[in-house]
């Protein structure tokens, strides 16, 4: 039985090692960046965020060490920066933690927290979530999962910030290096409850629920293989990730791209080192 509380993709939060460094990079990539948010005080995190629709992505940095921070702090200091976790949409994220926990495992949360959000009319308001996260060490190809409910989505999805000069307008899939696809997607297929898939290129997908992107586990040569001529340097064997971004015009996307972007086959790319630690590839959609 696929989880009742938890729907496909929502969010892939890039670690970043400077907070604001990185938001001026993906301006320059033609992507609308929100204004920095601060979050609580014990999770001792700032983000910037990329709106799509219906996902989104989050550049998030350390901005105070603390507990709840720790796994961060680690993914940067052992990997350097990139995708370092999921995050699924929680219907509910009391009642998905439950879920979770009655096939075994031990839910982190659920936790509230909120950030304050300046509107576009200059008014501030505040952004609130509820999340939860499967243990640390249930990460597939070492990515880890969480679940977050959006209590204030009118502060989050705001139609300002969801226009991008490159064309993106959603997460088609996300991509995970892996030595051993296969091993990983049966290990994300338990945890979600979602049958896996083998691809014509060996490659293994996951769906992730709803309309929302896959999964798909690869080895780094696969992944090398599906975009030719892209320098995959920072991508790491096991956890190195991709977002595949579904572009209203391609033209506009390359056009926006400029020098960062590769045109491989039929997508457009920005190598890992353009993109602070994540392949970027944008496919017509």
């Amino acid at each position: 039985m696929a989880l009742k509380n938890v729907v496909g993709v929502d969010h892939a939060v890039v670690m970043v090692k400077d907070l604001d460094k990185a938001a001026e990079n993906y301006r320059q990539l033609g992507f609308t960046v929100s204004p920095r948010g601060t979050h609580s005080a014990h999770m001792g995190t700032g983000n910037y965020t990329i709106m799509f629709d219906p996902d989104y992505m989050e550049l998030l940095g350390v901005l105070a060490p603390t507990e709840h921070n720790a796994p961060a702090r680690a993914f940067l200091e052992k990997r350097g920066e990139g995708i370092e976790r999921i995050a699924f949409t929680a219907v509910d994220s009391s009642a998905g933690a439950e879920e979770i926990r009655a096939r075994g495992l031990t839910p982190i949360g659920p936790t509230d927290f909120e950030r304050p959000v300046t509107l576009p009319n200059g008014t501030v308001s505040a952004a609130k979530f509820r999340t939860f996260m499967w243990p640390t060490e249930e990460a597939p190809g070492g990515v880890r999962i969480f679940a977050c409910q959006h209590k204030t989505r009118e502060t989050v999805w705001i139609p300002e910030l969801m226009t991008h000069a490159n064309g993106a307008k959603r997460i088609q899939q996300v991509l995970i290096a892996t030595p051993e696809p296969a091993k990983e997607a049966a290990h994300l297929s338990r945890l979600i409850d979602r049958e896996p898939k083998t691809e014509a290129d060996g490659a293994v997908a996951v769906p992730s629920g709803g309309d929302r992107a896959d999964f798909v586990y690869l080895t780094l040569d696969q992944l090398g293989g599906r975009y030719p001529g892209v320098p995959l340097a920072g991508l790491s064997e096991r956890g190195g990730a991709a977002l595949v971004l579904a572009s209203s015009d391609l033209a506009e996307t390359e056009k926006a791209l400029g020098s960062a972007g590769v045109r491989s086959g039929s997508a457009i790319c920005v190598p890992p080192a353009r993109a602070n630690g994540t392949l970027l590839a944008f496919i017509a959609g």
